[in-house]
């Protein structure tokens, strides 16, 4: 078997063991498989959007780079192992990622590209999926030039992508897990879940992707030692975002208000498509199952505690508003 036939037949399998850890211990109870915005994380942005980036990236960006610097590698570094390649990679991207995530919250422009990954009210093994296109670009080229550029072993690639999907599920995933000490090294969804709260106190923290390393050494940690609660307010964005895939890039370019559009006829046909095909699958497969109500003592965002945020870069008092 060839390492991409592996690495796949790992990955599908992590899929379903997390998939099994969620119905089995939950970290929000309730949460339905089919949740809001299911359909819209798995078709658009998991296999339409990955294959054509997959394409762009591979088949025309990085081999742009690699034949307008003219150069292939370090002599060095092509003599470590795979193994040894495969760590290095892991850590500097994901210090990478760890920095650049921490830009896009505090740069207006910036989270532009991020927020739709802020979006969801359900969070779930798949919602680590959902990132605009321009987010994926810049990250997964930053993450897969070098790796091609410095001349690594070609299994490096399917081998770190496959570790970066499994993380990515893991620390999404909708599981009640501690890590006990181990928490202070490898990220996981006791502390990730909290990052993508509805609340003031994790807008600058928990940046960290596979090792919340990162944000204990920068001091970017918040671990309170519960849960959000299971409102709808407690998560996701504190202002309106669409759900619709091509509203959500649409959105990130120019603010619109949705229901000011359904006066016209094409935009209202359109917008109500999705969710018609949405209920109708729900009626025949879907879980009816709600989410428990919990009140936990936070401060979800909105428009007036907002403006009030303070920037871990600065930590001065600033005025934010995203929209």
């Amino acid at each position: 078997m060839t390492v991409l036939e592996i690495t796949t037949i790992i990955l599908f399998s992590w899929i379903i063991f997390i998939i099994c850890w969620e119905r089995i211990a939950p970290y929000r109870k309730g949460l339905p498989f089919f949740r809001d915005g299911f359909w819209v994380d798995f078709v658009w942005y998991t296999l339409i959007q990955s294959y054509f980036l997959k394409n762009l990236i591979f088949l025309f960006i990085i081999p742009v780079i690699q034949n307008g610097i003219h150069w292939h590698g370090f002599a060095f570094f092509q003599r470590w192992s795979i193994t040894e390649q495969v760590l290095f990679f892991l850590v500097t991207h994901d210090l990478y990622i760890y920095l650049f995530h921490r830009l896009q919250h505090a740069s207006k422009l910036l989270w532009r590209t991020h927020e739709a990954h802020h979006s969801g009210k359900e969070v779930d093994f798949l919602a680590g999926s959902r990132s605009h296109v321009v987010e994926i670009i810049i990250n997964q080229t930053i993450e897969f030039a070098p790796i091609v550029i410095l001349g690594a072993h070609p299994e490096v690639i399917p081998i770190k992508a496959m570790l970066d999907a499994m993380f990515g599920m893991f620390i999404h995933a909708n599981i009640n897990v501690k890590l006990g000490k181990l928490k202070y090294f490898l990220n996981s969804p006791e502390l990730h879940l909290w990052h993508h709260a509805n609340y003031r106190e994790v807008f600058h923290a928990n940046f960290s992707t596979k090792f919340s390393l990162w944000d204990y050494l920068f001091k970017t940690a918040y671990d309170p030692g519960h849960k959000p609660g299971n409102e709808r307010e407690n998560w996701g964005l504190y202002y309106d975002y669409p759900k619709d895939y091509f509203l959500q890039h649409a959105f990130s370019v120019k603010r619109f208000d949705e229901q000011a559009l359904l006066k016209y006829k094409w935009f209202k046909w359109y917008y109500e498509l999705r969710p018609n095909l949405i209920n109708a699958f729900k009626k025949a497969f879907g879980s009816k199952k709600e989410a428990a109500i919990v009140n936990i003592a936070h401060t979800p965002l909105n428009e007036e505690t907002v403006d009030s945020l303070t920037t871990a870069e600065t930590n001065k008092q600033a005025a934010v508003n995203y929209n």
